[in-house]
Order: C-alpha cells, then structure tokens, then sequence
C-alpha cells in the first residue's frame, strides 16, 4: 500500500462537522426558534404613548391690548384780557392753585383812572336826567291847561328820555370799566397745577396775544386714549350680536394700564366713550378711558398700554402653552388625535392668552383631543396611545397674566 503526500482525508473537515451535517444542525435550530443562523427578524416598534386633553368650552374674560397716550383732562391756557405791565407774579411754578386764584398782577394805574372817569360821567348824566325828568313833570300839567304849547312839554320829555338814555351809557361804560381793572388780576380759570411762566415782572402784555402766560392743567382724573382698529371693533360687534360675546355689568368697561417702565398702575379705569367715526389714515377707532390719578403719577403724554375688558366668551376653547407649536410659516399648530387613534396636525387662530393657556378663536372645535405630552413621541399620520390628563390640567395652578 502506497501512501500519497497531501491531506487526503474525507471532508470531516477543518471546521470539525461535515458540511451536510452543519446544514442539518442549522435548519434544526430554525424550527425550533432558534437564532443565531442566517439574519435576525426585527420585531414591530410599540405604538408611542401620549397625553392628550379633551376640549370643552370655558366662559373667559376676552381682553384686548391697546397702546395709547395720556390725555390731560382739562387744560387751560392763560392768556391776558387786557394790556399792560407786569407787576408781580403770585404763584409758585409747578405747584397746585386753585380755580380763582390769582396768578399776575397788572399795572391797574390807566384802568383805574378810566373807571374814576366813567364814574364821573355817570354821576353828571344822572343828574341830567333827574333836571330833565323834572322840567317835564312840571310843565305837564301846564300843557294840559294850554299854558304853554304843546311842542314845549314834547321837547320836555324828548329831554328827559335822552337824559335816562345817557345814564343808561354811562353805566355800561363803568361796567366796561370795572371788568377791564378786574381783568388787572389775572386769575386761574380752572384748578390744578400751574406750568412754567413765559414772563416775568416788568414784562409787557397785549391783551388776547398768541402766547400764554402760563398753562395750568388738571391731572386728577386723568384721560388715557387709545387706537382700536376698526377689523377688531367690527368683530366685536358682531360677536355681540351674535350671542358669542356677553358685554353687560361694570366689568366690562374695566381697563387696567401698563406704564412705560414695564409696571402696572395700581388703580383700574373705566371706558367712557368710542368713537362714531374711523380714521382713515390708520383705519382705527379711539377709544377713551378715564383714570383716577391722585398721586399724579400719569402725566400728560406718556406712552401707556391698556388691557381693555372686551366682554365674556361664553364658549372659549383653552390649550396649553405646551401644546402649541409653530410651522415654518410662523402658524400655531396642534397635534390632534381622532377617534382611531391617529395624530394629525392642525393649524390654529389664537386670540390672546390666559395664564398658562392659549385663547383659540378658530381650528378647534370643543370635543377634540389636543396632545399635551409626548409630542415628540408622535408622528402625524401614525396611530399613538393617548392618555387622558384633562383633569391633572384643570386642577392645575394658572399664572394669571
């Protein structure tokens, strides 16, 4: 027997099994659910849980922001009624005066001297008037005797009607007179407190000349107008009209402001009046509130926001901050899960905010149910497990704005 270089040895092989057995081992291992032969089977993802609320109408106080501008409730500007010089000024500049209360002191010298005159005039054609009156009750009866002519007691009582007619002109002219030396003490028209003064003593005044000798403005109360445009007070209406929107009782001319620095003013104000007519160049309404403002914290001019008190939505739908989100076209959207469980996108009209929630005007309708949590979870189009947190988010605590 010859023996032949190599490995001739049958196929038990360099892996320790012959082939057809390995074959054999692995379909066994298969039918008995075996892994670890061939690829590995990849089991279904689970359905992504999420917390959803379901939505029911809420009555809600509709609010609406409104910038605006202090307006002085009443304002005067003393301007002089008669010309003269300035002899004294009797106020303090910035401080409060009274209606009456006399703020300039002019020259009274020539007024003085024209009323003197007008009283003397007033006391000769009163004593004209009391010869004339005479002579004609004398000569009446002398007329009716035919003593004299008649032509003589008509002229008689001509006489004595020019005589009351005179008195009558010097007395107008005294009265004249006076208001003119009154008109010397320029007093304050209104109460309030007084600006600064554009003269000084010894400063020459022209009676109804162009600039004011001061202004005196009355702080408390105090007007805050406001720019409503007129889209928004078109709704409005027709909310009202509609039943959506109740405006009845007190609250709802409540208007609260927020000042320049940020900080709100601590006393409410009420809404007095809205204009009939809209501006045509910024197609808005004005809207006029009235503020108590004894520590004359508002002055006139500054720049103010107001939360006007629209009315009360009867049927408002809230969602969660947290459950807005916004597109690429800077829309709200919600994550919306239908009755099969599947989650859809939806595109919403928000109206304002309150506390933690959003105002949705338009996009939801009140039985739906909008996912709070877990929308990273979802895919739109995909079915999800919702669970309800409508109550955990009613019991919740709300910021109030």
């Amino acid at each position: 027997m010859r023996f032949v270089s190599g490995d001739s040895r049958p196929a038990i092989s360099r892996l320790g099994l012959p082939a057809r057995l390995g074959a054999a081992l692995c379909l066994g291992a298969v039918a008995l659910g075996l892994s670890g032969c061939g690829k590995k089977q990849s089991a279904a993802p689970p359905t992504p849980q999420v917390g959803v609320i379901t939505l029911s109408p809420t009555p809600v106080a509709r609010t609406t922001d409104l910038p605006g501008r202090t307006t002085a409730y009443t304002i005067s500007e003393v301007i002089p009624q008669v010309s003269g010089i300035i002899l004294k000024r009797l106020f303090v500049e910035g401080s409060a005066v009274t209606v009456g209360q006399q703020l300039y002191q002019i020259d009274p010298a020539t007024y003085q001297a024209t009323y003197d005159a007008d009283m003397a005039t007033l006391a000769r054609d009163q004593a004209a008037q009391a010869a004339a009156q005479a002579q004609a009750e004398r000569d009446k009866p002398l007329a009716a005797a035919q003593a004299i002519s008649q032509q003589t007691y008509d002229n008689d009582v001509a006489a004595a009607r020019e005589a009351a007619a005179n008195v009558a002109a010097a007395k107008a002219a005294v009265e004249q007179a006076r208001i003119n030396l009154q008109y010397t003490k320029v007093l304050s028209p209104i109460s309030g407190t007084i600006g600064a003064s554009s003269v000084t003593q010894g400063a020459l005044v022209t009676a109804d000349q162009a600039t004011p000798l001061t202004i005196v403005t009355q702080l408390d109360p105090i007007y805050v107008d406001l720019n409503e445009s007129s889209t928004t007070w078109l709704r409005l209406k027709q909310e009202m009209e509609a039943g959506q929107l109740d405006r009845s009782g007190e609250n709802a001319a409540k208007v609260t402001l927020t000042l320049e620095d940020g900080s709100t003013y601590s006393l409410p104000g009420r809404l007095q009046f809205s204009a009939v007519n809209v501006d045509p160049s910024t197609g808005t309404v004005l809207v006029r509130a009235l503020f108590p403002n004894p520590q004359h914290l508002l002055l006139p001019g500054m720049y103010v926001h107001a939360e006007l008190a629209e009315g009360i939505d009867k049927g408002a739908l809230l969602v969660p901050e947290q459950a807005v989100s916004h597109n690429t076209a800077g829309e709200a959207t919600v994550l919306v899960v239908d009755d099969k469980n599947i989650a859809s996108l939806r595109v919403i009209t928000t109206s304002g905010n309150l506390g933690n929630d959003w105002i949705v005007s338009s996009g939801l309708q009140a039985g739906e149910r909008v996912v709070v949590d877990g929308l990273m979870n979802a895919t739109v189009g995909q079915a999800v497990t919702p669970v309800d947190e409508t109550a955990s988010f009613a019991a919740r605590p709300s910021v109030q704005p």
